[in-house]
């Protein structure tokens, strides 16, 4: 099996660039620029982050998308031949979520794809669990994982989840 293509979306803020750069093995590309409007950061990605990475065997090209609607349209582009997508969302910026809604149903919507929905910030305090995320999103609670961006273990095991997720999608071999 070649390459599997993963897409993290989510909203401004909500960790992509750092998810992507802590799991990358490989110089992570990225395309930020000082933000024209303001959105609680100097920098936003304007185009994609892209890195790399080898988990058992299988190589991952992780692509993290901005996170602002005027970019929709890279949502689109970066999904395509996506396997699977991690939409992250900060645990302590609720008011964001209805906004990460809108991204997996625009992304969804045209690109079909086995996804898990990642909280980021559990590292913090007061911030939504995953269980109430899960419960927001209307979704089963394997599909909803916590984690810190900054620590690589724990960005592994959404990868891990999405992966497990992608392959149950998968039809089983004749015979099987």
């Amino acid at each position: 099996m070649g390459p599997m293509k993963l897409v993290i979306s989510g909203p401004v803020g909500a960790g992509k660039t750092t998810f992507v750069q802590t799991l990358s093995e490989t110089e992570v590309v990225a395309t930020e620029a000082e933000a024209s409007e303001d959105i609680g950061k100097k920098y936003t990605t304007v185009a994609f982050d892209f890195g790399t990475i080898n988990l058992d065997g299988q190589e991952l090209l992780l692509y993290g998308t901005p996170g602002q609607d005027r970019f929709d349209f890279m949502w689109d582009v970066l999904c395509e031949g996506a396997l699977g997508l991690t939409l992250l969302v900060a645990g302590d910026k609720p008011e964001d979520f209805s906004q990460a809604r809108n991204i997996l149903e625009f992304i969804t919507s045209r690109n079909p794809v086995p996804f898990v929905v990642g909280v980021t910030r559990q590292d913090l305090p007061k911030v939504w669990t995953p269980e109430d995320v899960a419960s927001y999103f209307d979704l089963p609670p394997e599909q909803v994982c916590g984690l810190n961006a900054t620590d690589n273990g724990s960005s592994r095991e959404v990868l891990i989840r999405l992966l497990e997720l992608q392959l149950a999608d998968q039809p089983q071999a004749a015979g099987a």
